[in-house]
């Protein structure tokens, strides 16, 4: 009887667990959809992702587009500097046929367009791949879209992430890393200027770092995590959320 009930007692926990971690699409649904598009992102609130997140870089004619690289060849095929290219030429790619022929014509998206779409009750994740000169055109774009209390932001770039919390002092601000040396010296400053946690890559979320981030008040998110073993473990360690190309497939593994 003992054993019967303690068994079910771990298995409710374990659904309670894991109905508290949000899931994150990494650059939309991008297992399934060309990355950092207007599809991959449309697609990961539809499989059910609390949260997507797209990479942005500012073009020299002051627009925020939706992009990973500094230069456009992987998944355009035509090899531009995104920082130094108009996003005029920009928009005239074909940044989805990489992916799957059924992609073609997907354009490399303005935030707007994905600011657009975000469902009512979900969020999205901005990672600013520049420093802080993007900021204007971002405030404006965020600002004109009326979704700011949905929007999320991540960056590795101290000063970036920095000033993004200065500028919206109300919205989530993550600093991303991978490194545990960098990470074990600003942890402490990430939590007394005020940001609402660190976004680390899953391998950083250990029991020492769950236990500092606690003590300090801080919120742990972690990336890219595809594998429900992976995420299991993030996930018992007290992740809120999990950052993956996989959003709708890792949510039922784990169920």
């Amino acid at each position: 009887m003992k054993t019967t009930f303690l068994l079910f007692f771990m298995i409710t926990a374990s659904f309670s667990l894991f109905a508290q971690v949000e899931f994150v699409g990494h650059r939309g649904a991008s297992y399934l959809a060309p990355e950092n598009t207007v599809a991959a992102a449309k697609l990961g609130w539809e499989l059910g992702a609390e949260g997507v997140e797209i990479d942005v870089y500012l073009t020299p004619d002051q627009r925020v587009v939706a992009i990973h690289d500094k230069t456009t060849k992987r998944t355009t095929g035509v090899d531009l500097v995104v920082s130094e290219t108009k996003s005029k030429k920009l928009r005239k790619l074909d940044a989805g046929t990489w992916k799957d022929e059924k992609f073609a014509g997907e354009k490399i998206p303005f935030v707007e367009e994905v600011l657009k779409i975000i469902p009512e009750d979900r969020y999205l994740v901005i990672e600013i791949k520049t420093g802080p000169e993007i900021f204007t055109a971002l405030q404006k774009a965020i600002k004109k879209s009326g979704k700011e209390k949905q929007v999320k932001f991540i960056a590795f770039n101290w000063e970036t992430i920095l000033t993004a919390k200065k500028l919206f002092p109300d919205n989530d601000c993550y600093w991303l890393t991978s490194s545990a040396k960098d990470l074990d010296n600003k942890i402490g400053e990430c939590a007394a200027l005020g940001l609402e946690g660190i976004d680390v890559n899953a391998k950083l979320v250990t029991p020492e770092t769950m236990a500092k981030a606690k003590k300090l008040g801080l919120d742990v998110w972690c990336w890219t995590v595809d594998k429900p073993e992976d995420a299991k473990r993030v996930a018992e360690l007290g992740v809120s959320a999990i950052t993956t190309n996989r959003p709708g497939w890792l949510r039922e593994q784990l169920k």
